[in-house]
This record gives structure tokens, sequence and C-alpha cells, in this order.
């Protein structure tokens, strides 16, 4: 079909079961992708000889119609949600010359309108992971406009809000990943406490990262930067002048009661996944209590309705005695503001 240089070739015969002569609709093209399914199905080594046709296709775009190119991008995305080509074949859509002249990101649309017609997003966003096409989407668009603002907007506007909303939760995910190195290295080195706050601060609002997703982040790094003692009644001390040390930087970041509770449901988790800090959920609670990072209204919350069931029956036994102090003093405070009230 390509003459040197992917134009199309002048003596090329268009047979009547070609693609391109046929309708432009889902329906036909989901009868051509059916063919495509039983050939692959019955000779198993097409599979591989089909997929690299499809990407020497996406590469020669130009050399089709408007028309030809939308038939293409329905078919490709139907043949993506089969799973009878993988997503790997979106690499031909990063040659330089179709993204610069927007070829790449129109016929994008059509491609992913087509499979999430078939697929949800859930299903779109495995296919691309398994071949880590997921960080490199933004790739359809030149350098200069390769921002998670501009991807979000050109699909937006295109009806492809969920796939806009993908992409920026993978942004989100790289800028948490990228942060979390950050905070390790910098524990590691021992910069003074101060001096990472402000740079974490600094970082989440650059990011736009919520408060509960840095406690989960600061509670990961703090518990993953020190070599824990094996011995059960060893690692309970340990912890507990461990996190007294970061107890600022977690305080910074349980401003809101949501993070208070994000934090107490990552303590139960780390607790239960580590079976020798099974007897220490209690004291680490009780820490950050008088450290002041957590408050009572989110530890009650996490005991009466919020907790996990991991480890449930032992965590909720360790924090019996203790809960029940805090509803005393509770209730004790609050009659005390009625007398004062009343005087």
């Amino acid at each position: 079909m390509l003459a040197p240089g992917g134009t199309l070739s002048d003596d090329m015969t268009c047979t009547d079961f070609c693609l391109f002569k046929a309708q432009e609709d889902m329906e036909t093209m989901q009868a051509y992708a059916k063919v495509f399914n039983k050939l692959i199905r019955r000779y198993k080594y097409l599979e591989k000889g089909f997929e690299e046709e499809i990407k020497k296709l996406l590469l020669f775009l130009k050399g089709f119609t408007e028309s030809e190119q939308n038939k293409l991008a329905m078919l490709t995305g139907i043949l993506l949600a089969n799973s009878d080509i993988s997503a790997s074949i979106l690499s031909s859509l990063f040659n330089e010359n179709l993204v610069k002249e927007g070829v790449s990101a129109s016929f994008a649309v059509k491609l992913f309108k087509s499979w999430l017609s078939e697929k949800d997003i859930g299903s779109v966003a495995t296919s691309l992971r398994k071949v880590g096409m997921d960080n490199r989407l933004m790739e359809v668009f030149p350098a200069n406009k390769r921002s998670c603002e501009h991807f979000s907007q050109y699909f937006t506007n295109a009806g492809l809000k969920e796939l806009a909303d993908f992409a920026k939760n993978q942004e989100s995910i790289g800028a948490r990943k990228k942060l979390q190195k950050e905070l390790q290295e910098q524990m590691s080195r021992g910069d003074p406490l101060k001096d990472i706050i402000a740079s974490m601060l600094e970082e989440t609002k650059k990011n736009n990262i919520s408060e509960q997703n840095m406690i989960g982040l600061i509670w990961s790094s703090v518990m993953s930067s020190v070599e824990w003692n094996k011995k059960e009644e060893l690692v309970t001390e340990q912890a507990i002048k461990h996190l007294k040390q970061y107890s600022p930087l977690l305080k910074t970041f349980t401003s809101q009661g949501l993070s208070e509770l994000t934090l107490l449901l990552k303590i139960q988790e780390y607790c239960y996944d580590n079976i020798h800090f099974m007897k220490a959920f209690q004291k680490i609670v009780l820490l950050l209590y008088k450290e002041d990072v957590l408050s009572e209204e989110p530890i009650l919350k996490w005991y009466n309705e919020a907790h996990l069931t991991k480890g449930k029956s032992v965590f909720l036994e360790q924090m019996k005695k203790f809960v029940e102090w805090l509803k005393n003093a509770e209730e004790a405070s609050e009659s005390e503001e009625e007398e004062e009230e009343a005087d």
C-alpha cells in the first residue's frame, strides 16, 4: 500500500472488502474487528504480525483521508478493547511529524472514544499500565504543549473527560512518588526538621496534593526510614522514640479531621501488615495524641465506625480503655462548660 516516504502507492487497487471502503460507523467497524479476531484466534502466529502492521499503518496516517483515519481509529479502539492488539501500538502516535501537525492528538481522540465505548476507563487504564503507556499519553502533543492542563482541556473539550481525569491522576501519582523519594533522601541525610517541613509544604502547594495524600506519604516515609528491631518488646520502644522525633512533621499535615482519620487508618494497616507491631498500635496512637497530632474526635470516629477490618478485634481491644478515658474526659469538659454558661 505504501510507497517510500509513506505516501499511498499509485498502482494500489482497493478491494471491495477493504476497511476504507466500508461505512463509517461503529457497527460496521465491529464486524471488521470480529473478522480479525476470528482469524487471530484460529491462526495464533498472525497476532504479532498483525500488531506490527497496525503500528506501521499508524506511522503513515497522513497518507489517509480524514474518513479513512476515522475508520482506522474506530477499528483500532475496538481491537484494543478486545485485547486483539496491545496498547504498545500507541507508540506510533508519538512520531514527531504526526505530533507536530496535530494528527496524533485528533486520531487519539477518535481511538479512545471507540475504546471507551467498548470498555470502561478502569479497563483502559489497566491495558495502558501493562505496557507503560499510562504516563506517556501527553506525547501526542508537541513538547511546548505537553502539560496536564493542555491535555485535560483538549480531551475534555473532545468529550473524553474520564481520560483527562485519568491523566491528571497519573500526574498526581507521579508527583507524589517524586515527593516521597525527596522526603526519604532528606531524612536519610538528617536534614533539620524545620527545613523538611518547609520543603514539604512548598511541594504540596506547588503540586496541589491534598493533605490526606500527604499524610499517607509522610507516614510511609517515616516508617521506612529506619531498620526496625525484630523483637516485639523492643520495637514498640524504638517506634515511640522515632515517631516522637517526627511528630512535628506529622502534626503539620493533620490540620483536618479527615487527615487525622487517614493517619489512624495508615497506622492500623501498618501494624497489621508488620506482625511485630501488632501490640504497638495503642502506644503509637497515645503518643500521637499527647503530641497533638491526633485529637479526640477522629480517634472516637475511628473506634466507633471508621476502622478497617484488618486486625479489628485486636486493635479495638487495645484502644478500649483509652477510648473510655477520652469519652469521660469529653463528658467532664462538656459539663464544666454547661456550669460556666449557667453561672
